[in-house]
């Protein structure tokens, strides 16, 4: 196993000293969201280590900023709220973000980083000295600007010309993520030439340091515990977003943000995947299968699955075998983790679905996580597109190994997913939740 991940375990109080252990200020008023008393208490009592954050910050800055100098970038444009969170770790009204793109930040070459943000919110990254300016002005969108936003875009993109110019020298060679059409239009009026920002954004981010492995084992203690709250709650009687409520309270309970999706079903709802959770009152003696898609403590990402029977007795025989393959699924795709081993091996590699579960299959074999679901996206082989993932796994790497198991047209799907480690010799899984011992046959 890679040594950076093998750290002897240490006690951690965040009752005691003026600063926590991952490096943020003991003071009950912190500016930055994250973990509560219940979340430290419990990492505690696992004897986790807790990250250090003010390293993990310089980490994913040195990721970036190499990813600039490589592809002789003047400077990298974000206004994904995930790599303004990667670039800043300062967050504000992610979700709402997310669809009123009203924040950017500007890294440069030389390591000199500005934040556009809310006008009223602009204390949001005192925490963190790497944010050398914050700004307001960013806006492009037409609520926020109506039949102006050509206006405001061309004022943004100035104020990025001059940016430029002062930490760039004559370089204009821009990456940007996602941005408005007219604020693309004003960059290049100006004279910056743009490049997909996403592509360096996305590889950056998919080799995680040790701090960030150390907050993903957090988060993942969090998460798990937050399942288990949500099994005791599931039981015939109760909505399916009743039971899906749990998940989210306990998530925030402990300091975690949000759920990107309402991927829990019952009984025949299972099956096609996808349905979103909703009114229906689970039966006695179904399945009940859900995808966390949690962005947790930290705000790291934790990506899995289970499939859970409930009621007294025993599943059908079906639903068992179905179980049986899903589990042999993740757990031989997984040993293919390990560094040098091409992408297309983790497509063609491996166990793969028997015929009768091939139609409904997942969407991906694995899938790349960190802040959220990231790059790569490893197909199955009928879906495998020559090109696109030429790449290798690396160490640092974390996979999620997915399964959807269920026959066209059947009345149930087995879902399952675990999040994986690349360490430097192999692979750790980092989930330890248990597999439903009825559905497992046991």
């Amino acid at each position: 196993m890679n040594e950076a991940y093998r750290i002897p375990n240490r006690k951690i109080d965040p009752t005691k000293g003026a600063v926590l252990p991952d490096g943020t200020l003991n003071d009950n008023d912190r500016t930055e969201i994250g973990p509560t008393p219940l979340a430290y208490a419990e990492w505690e009592a696992a004897g986790l280590l807790l990250p250090d954050l003010p390293a993990m910050r310089r980490f994913r800055l040195d990721r970036l900023l190499a990813g600039l100098h490589q592809r002789d970038y003047a400077g990298v444009l974000m206004f994904d709220p995930l790599n303004i969170r990667y670039a800043t770790d300062s967050t504000n009204m992610q979700i709402w973000n997310s669809h009123n793109p009203f924040r950017a930040c500007l890294l440069t070459a030389d390591g000199y980083m500005v934040l556009w943000d809310f006008k009223a919110s602009p204390m949001l990254a005192e925490h963190n000295p790497l944010v050398a300016e914050v700004r307001t002005g960013a806006s492009m969108f037409y609520f926020a600007t109506g039949d102006r936003g050509t206006i405001a875009a061309s004022r943004f993109a100035a104020e990025i010309a001059e940016l430029l110019a002062a930490h760039a020298g004559t370089n204009r060679r821009l990456a940007v993520d996602k941005i408005m059409l007219h604020g693309a239009h004003a960059l290049q009026a100006a004279g910056i030439a743009v490049f997909d920002g996403e592509e360096l954004t996305e590889k950056a981010r998919s080799i995680k340091g040790t701090d960030e492995i150390r907050a993903m084992r957090c988060a993942m203690l969090a998460c798990e515990a937050a399942v288990a709250e949500m099994e005791t709650a599931c039981e015939p009687g109760r909505t399916e977003d009743d039971i899906w409520a749990v998940l989210h309270a306990e998530n925030i309970r402990r300091g975690g943000e949000w759920i990107e999706t309402r991927l829990l079903a019952s009984g025949p709802r299972t099956n096609p995947w996808f349905r979103e959770c909703g009114p229906r009152v689970v039966q006695e003696n179904e399945i009940v299968a859900f995808d966390t898609d949690l962005v947790g403590s930290y705000g790291i990402c934790i990506d899995i699955s289970r499939t859970w029977w409930v009621g007294d007795s025993d599943p059908r025989p079906d639903m068992v075998a179905a179980m049986q393959h899903a589990h042999e699924h993740i757990m031989t795709n997984m040993e293919l983790l390990k560094p040098g081993t091409s992408f297309r091996e983790l497509t063609f590699g491996g166990h793969q679905l028997d015929e009768a579960y091939t139609k409904g299959r997942y969407s991906c074999r694995f899938h790349g996580v960190g802040l959220c679901d990231e790059w790569p996206l490893i197909a199955h082989p009928q879906d495998f597109e020559e090109g696109a993932f030429d790449y290798v796994v690396e160490p640092g790497m974390v996979f999620c190994a997915e399964a959807l198991v269920g026959e066209d047209g059947g009345d149930f799907c087995i879902k399952l997913e675990d999040q994986v480690l690349v360490t430097e010799d192999g692979f750790e899984n980092l989930t330890t939740y248990p597999f439903d011992a009825r559905l497992m046959g046991h």
